[in-house]
């Protein structure tokens, strides 16, 4: 039914000062289908724990997901080698059924005889006055099977503080709330650890079941620490691992140098290999190529990316697409000698064609030698508050007044002011006990899911070394072990990741194709193209990779991009790394001649001059400490790891005083030794590698080759491709229509599924939407619509009968409004759609039962702020009007945005609230982009303003700020000073008001906290 983790450690013996130190003993509590007995199964050696492990890999590809089908039978034929400790139900418990009893005997007296001084009855106190006959009963069934009487805690909590978040947890696990609990509540708080002298006391009457704890403990030899792994050796056709990377080295060679490579990356391949040879991973290179090589075989866009571009080899292979002389490389950033960790390559896959890639990886290896990692997902804020609070009984409405207190993916639980401002009291007691326990079960465990991609392959059985369970996903397997846990235990992992931009761009390639004739992959779109730089230059960059969001199209006019190495930098700067090291305004300063380069030597000179001074990756901080501080290269990782690390573990300290000692040494001044460590140290756990920036680089600049040359083919790949990116359907479209793209509405005898290209009368392509984009339309359905179209559908009826479509997908369509081609508005056709749900045709379609016709029905035409309501909620955006353009009329005073560049001073503007940013190094300050029917704004809101606004900021779909014009250059930004939240509006969108007298109708006064 499920197996529970179970670790004991020794039990104490008779004198504290007797106990050995406490040491970890692996296991798993076992619950059985077929019997009304547990077993803690603890492994005595390695053998036992593969046993063990295959055991549970059984039980769990048996049952779905989080659950374990494990019988008596298995464990007699899995269990050889571990102690096992039988755990019947309570002898004072309720009498079990006539042939329970009798059954638990046996099935003891059973595993008894098949493992002979293996097995032993467990025997815990309950805690409710009756102990001395519970333990003298247990002690009679230890000597009617031959099982001795053993001593367990049966802990499940460390503290008796905890035994609270213990009854919340049994209610999340049962589904009812803590007033429902009854008599599964924990009826007191002494399932906890405890000490020896307790344990004494305890069991002073049965002093053998104690000492038994410790000859257990002293028989469970093994240690986490002893598993080996073996990594598949990966050779073919007699063909050594090592000898068979060479070769593909050197074949890398001719095919990315045809006119021979140069030197220095001849002696790199040459370092290189040897010292893979040397670590002997090979192997793992050559899995990492021919999982690339079988995706591109089948025509899936891939790239490496993060430390793997450090690799010559990695390029010679095709796994990175990154030149070697166009970043600076580290190869000890990818693997070091001295580091002893296994190198870990990161690939991306396109999202929609990434389980190809990862059915090929379990059909080629077996799903006993490979499994996706996992992942668990802790509490955070939100998820605490809806489940405690539900459990603790709270309403709907109360839990969703506190989780608007939460902005994004907080994990701490809201403070008094928060609950004041939902109109909550701090100071109930129930409300205070709730708001407790959420404190106490954020960051708690609280399922195990899946890693992103994270592939553990092994040569002998995965299922040897851990469990291996059903995902959620069909035809997935996972393993138990986190990433944290692979690290520690040295277990190699191969990264199959999904990028929707690479979907996008193999789709848009296609579009070209069909219609263009133009045949394009990643490494052969035209480079250089002055057009692409400025059109980035413009922050004209809506759906391009990395460069769309709002920070980036703030800092694009000011970095203004012309080679493919600017866009690393951009890729890069655009982080909390750089801007809390303070490099952003120097750099940018330095790069337009503002503020002259610091001559630095001619060391450091060569590592930072291409980003003029300023340290801006993890490869120039490494580079630094080699040359300017004396470290090695394997020495300079480590201060890179300890950069990552040293908020949380404290590390950082001792290579300060190393670093400044160094560079001391080498001539420089202890001030500009403190300033260098000090700009490094900036990084914190957020430093770039410019590997990783290179290979996000060449995506941004392909994908913004296709905006600014195909648009229109470029949209349709987005479209197809979502979900993904930073901006919805709405934006896209909106952003295309804009560039002179025509965007056609869906259309029940024009559309497929997806959305399509069709040529104009000019020659043009313009954009015709898909069924995809109807909200609740399915798949299937629209492929039947397609199949059976034929010439064309004249009526709503004729798709009925002929697509053989639910009635409920016709809704869906007229909804979609997808009959205007048939001369139907969208309510004609909701009126025919509905008329088909009755037992039979209604007399609009034909004869009724007196064989007259019904009269021909005049709907009242929609208005157009009710038409754009309907696009939105059934297509998700709307080519009649932006909703903006409707309210416009009650917004006199409201700026449109195409205005904004002329404003001075105060200003106020209102829109869509389209995306939310609070970036971690902007001290509380709140981003918000609001478009209006002209285009966007940028809006800054200080913690000061947020404050006083938070509901309308947190919450509002439609907002009007008041505040100042600021400018930076090129960019504009409106500094909030009031904020109004006039979301309510737009359910009145299809019903004309009249403006109020200056101020447009305002329905309130300004939402504050």
């Amino acid at each position: 039914r499920q197996t529970v983790p179970h670790f004991t450690g020794q039990t104490p013996a008779p004198a504290p000062s007797d106990l050995p130190l406490p040491r970890l003993i692996a296991g798993a509590r076992l619950v059985l289908a077929d019997s009304p007995v547990d077993w803690l199964a603890l492994p005595t050696d390695l053998p036992a724990w593969s046993r063990l492990t295959r055991l549970l890999s059984l039980g769990k590809r048996r049952a779905e997901k989080g659950d374990c089908r494990i019988l008596t039978d298995d464990l007699a034929e899995w269990g050889r080698g571990m102690i096992l400790i039988a755990r019947p139900p309570d002898p004072l418990a309720p009498p079990l059924p006539a042939d329970a009893t009798p059954q638990v005997a046996t099935e003891i007296a059973r595993m008894v005889r098949a493992f002979p001084g293996c097995v032993f009855l467990g025997a815990a106190p309950g805690y409710d006055g009756q102990d001395r006959m519970r333990l003298d009963r247990m002690a009679d069934l230890a000597q009617a099977t031959g099982a001795p009487m053993v001593a367990v805690g049966e802990v499940l909590m460390h503290r008796a503080s905890r035994r609270p978040l213990a009854d919340v947890l049994t209610c999340l696990r049962v589904g009812c709330t803590i007033h429902d609990l009854g008599l599964r509540r924990l009826p007191n708080a002494e399932r906890r650890l405890k000490s020896g002298t307790d344990m004494i006391r305890l069991f002073h009457r049965h002093p053998q079941a104690l000492d038994l704890t410790l000859d257990i403990a002293a028989r469970c030899t093994f240690r986490l620490d002893d598993l080996t792994y073996h990594y598949p050796d990966e050779a073919r056709d007699g063909e050594p691992a090592q000898d068979r990377l060479a070769r593909l080295a050197a074949k890398g060679l001719r095919w990315r140098y045809p006119g021979g490579p140069p030197s220095d990356i001849t002696a790199r391949v040459d370092k290189e290999l040897g010292l893979i040879a040397v670590m002997g991973y090979a192997p793992y290179f050559l899995t990492v190529h021919d999982i690339v090589d079988f995706a591109r075989s089948r025509g899936i866009l891939c790239q490496g990316r993060g430390s793997a571009a450090n690799s010559v080899i990695c390029y010679l292979l095709g796994i990175t697409e990154v030149p070697p002389e166009s970043i600076t490389l580290i190869f000890e950033r990818f693997i070091s000698r001295e580091r002893g960790e296994p190198p870990d390559i990161d690939v991306d896959f396109e999202h929609e064609r990434r389980e190809e890639v990862i059915q090929y990886i379990y059909g080629r290896y077996g799903r006993e030698r490979a499994g996706l990692t996992a992942t668990v997902i802790h509490f955070r804020s939100r998820a605490a508050i809806r489940e405690v609070g539900k459990v603790m009984g709270l309403s709907p409405d109360v839990l969703a007044a506190m989780s608007g207190q939460i902005w994004g993916f907080s994990s701490d639980a809201p403070k008094d002011d928060r609950l004041r401002a939902a109109g909550l009291d701090p100071a109930d007691p129930h409300l205070a006990l709730t708001m407790r326990l959420i404190g106490e079960i954020i960051g708690f465990p609280r399922h195990l899911s899946q890693h992103v991609g994270g592939f553990v392959i092994t040569h002998g059985r995965l299922d040897e070394l851990c469990p291996i369970e059903n995902a959620a996903m069909a035809d997935r397997t996972i393993i138990e072990w986190d990433k944290d846990d692979i690290d520690a235990l040295g277990l190699m992992k191969v990264d199959v990741l999904a990028l929707g931009m690479l979907t996008a761009i193999r789709k848009a390639f296609g579009l070209l194709k069909d219609h263009e004739g133009l045949s394009h992959d990643l490494a052969n779109v035209p480079q250089a193209d002055a057009s692409v730089y400025d059109m980035l230059c413009r922050a004209d960059a809506v759906g391009v990779f990395q460069v769309e969001s709002r920070a980036q199209l703030n800092f694009l006019p000011r970095m203004r991009p012309r080679n493919l190495y600017d866009l690393v930098c951009e890729v890069a700067i655009v982080r909390p790394g750089p801007i809390q090291g303070g490099m952003v305004h120097p750099f940018l300063s330095r790069r337009r001649g503002l503020q002259p380069v610091e001559d630095l030597g001619p060391a450091l000179n060569k590592v930072l001059s291409r980003t003029y001074g300023v340290p801006l990756f993890q490869e120039q901080a490494m580079q630094i400490a080699v040359v300017g501080a004396g470290f090695t290269p394997a020495e300079a990782d480590l201060l890179r790891r300890s950069l990552a690390t040293f908020k949380r573990m404290g590390t950082i300290g001792g290579f300060r005083d190393r670093f400044v000692t160094g560079m001391r040494d080498r001539g420089y001044d202890a001030d500009f030794a403190q300033r260098c460590f000090a700009q490094i140290e900036g990084f914190g756990s957020y430093g770039f590698p410019e590997s990783h920036a290179a290979s996000f680089a060449r995506l941004v600049y392909v994908s913004a080759w296709l905006k600014r040359h195909h648009q229109a083919a470029f949209t349709c790949a987005l479209l197809n491709s979502q979900p993904m990116g930073f901006y919805a359907p709405a934006q896209l479209v909106r952003d295309a229509r804009d560039r002179g793209v025509e965007v056609r509405p869906v259309c029940v005898n024009d559309s497929l599924w997806d959305n399509i290209l069709q040529r104009r009368g000019d020659g043009a392509l313009a954009l015709r939407l898909g069924f995809r984009q109807i909200k609740g339309l399915r798949h299937e359905d629209a492929d039947w619509i397609v199949a059976a179209r034929a010439n064309g559908y004249p009526d709503v009826e004729s798709v009925w009968r002929r697509a053989g479509v639910r009635p409920d997908a016709l809704e869906r369509l007229a909804e979609g409004d997808a009959f205007t081609a048939l001369g139907l508005t969208r309510r004609d056709a909701l009126w025919a759609a509905r008329a088909l749900r009755a037992p039979k045709p209604l007399p609009l379609f034909g004869a009724d039962g007196e064989g007259g016709i019904e009269p021909a029905v005049t709907l009242p035409p929609m208005t157009l702020g009710q038409s754009v309501i309907e696009d939105y909620l059934s297509l998700r955006l709307s080519l009649r009007a932006h909703p903006l353009a409707v309210l416009r009329p009650r917004l006199p005073e409201s700026l449109p945005h195409a205005r904004l560049d002329a404003a001075r001073g105060r200003v106020t503007v209102a829109g869509l609230v389209i995306t939310r940013q609070r970036p971690g190094t902007a001290s509380g300050v709140i981003f918000l982009t609001l478009e209006d029917e002209t285009g966007t704004s940028n809006v800054v809101v200080w913690s000061r303003i947020y404050e006083a606004f938070r509901s309308a900021v947190v919450a509002g779909r439609l907002l009007r700020v008041r505040g100042r014009i600021e400018r930076d250059g090129p960019v504009v930004h409106v500094i909030a000073e009031a904020i109004e939240d006039l979301s309510p509006w737009l359910s009145t969108l299809g019903q004309p008001v009249p403006p109020g007298p200056g101020t447009g109708g305002r329905p309130g006064r300004p939402a504050r906290a």
